[in-house]
């Protein structure tokens, strides 16, 4: 089967016939009504398979972060379904929904938000004691070795440089072993090397702690960084690239530009 032949079926990708974190059937978004209408998502089908690092390229305009937000329960479908694991989010009430994303989803955002006033260690474990949750001690130990954060436990986010502030809203983004991680231009604000840096971090969360990224990125060199490129135009998935590099993926972005 084809790359794009994959992308049109909706098909997992291969060695991902597992189980699937998140997903959603025929999506549509729409956006507005009648002559300003904006079809944001024009009937996507798409897994993301649980252990993987899966990246959602695309030209602006072409639905990504939509896809992101409804895919993670930020924003509705106007049709269509998104589950994360088995469940559907369509199903769930405002509560549920708040409950579901606390608990089995984590998110970095190209903005670190963080807190100014908490330590690195408060505010990497804020969500779960902002749920009244104890968290797994070995679990949040472990994961401050990988993201190397140590020796930075006790500092506050202004004694940090903006990659490791990245690392610590990772942390934050995993000390919940959530089911699926979704990341929205985690690199936008850094320079190359601390880019590099947060990227690797997220990967090595998938392949060392079996954990599940699914990255919104415009940046060639990000997703060369994932297992799996998702390419969307139009609201569309068009084309899937496996074990991608930055040349390929770049090389896939200019098609697009020569098509429109």
């Amino acid at each position: 089967m084809t790359a794009t032949t994959a992308a049109t079926t909706g098909s997992t990708a291969p060695g991902a016939a597992g189980r699937t974190a998140a997903r959603v059937t025929d999506a549509v978004k729409v956006y507005g009504a009648g002559d300003t209408a904006v079809r944001a998502l024009d009937g996507v089908t798409v897994g993301f398979p649980a252990g993987r690092f899966t990246a959602i390229m695309g030209p602006s305009g072409s639905g990504k972060s939509t896809l992101m937000h409804c895919a993670a329960g930020l924003d509705t479908l106007t049709s269509g379904t998104a589950h994360v694991g088995d469940t559907e989010l369509s199903a769930l009430d405002d509560r549920r929904l708040t409950l579901l994303r606390r608990d089995r989803i984590g998110f970095v955002f190209q903005q670190f938000n963080l807190v100014p006033t908490l330590t690195v260690a408060e505010n990497i474990t804020l969500p779960l004691d902002l749920a009244g949750a104890k968290g797994d001690a070995e679990w949040i130990d472990a994961l401050v070795d990988v993201v190397g954060l140590r020796d930075r436990l006790h500092h506050r986010p202004a004694e940090l440089s903006g990659g490791q502030q990245q690392r610590v809203a990772v942390a934050r983004a995993f000390a919940g072993r959530p089911d699926v991680v979704f990341a929205d231009e985690p690199t936008g604000n850094l320079d190359s090397r601390s880019g590099q840096e947060v990227l690797g971090l997220l990967g090595r969360a998938v392949r060392q702690m079996d954990r599940t990224v699914v990255m919104v990125t415009h940046d060639p060199v990000a997703a060369a960084h994932a297992d799996e490129v998702l390419f969307l135009a139009d609201g569309r998935l068009v084309d899937r690239m496996e074990s991608p590099t930055a040349d390929k993926v770049l090389d896939r972005m200019k098609a697009f530009e020569v098509r429109t």
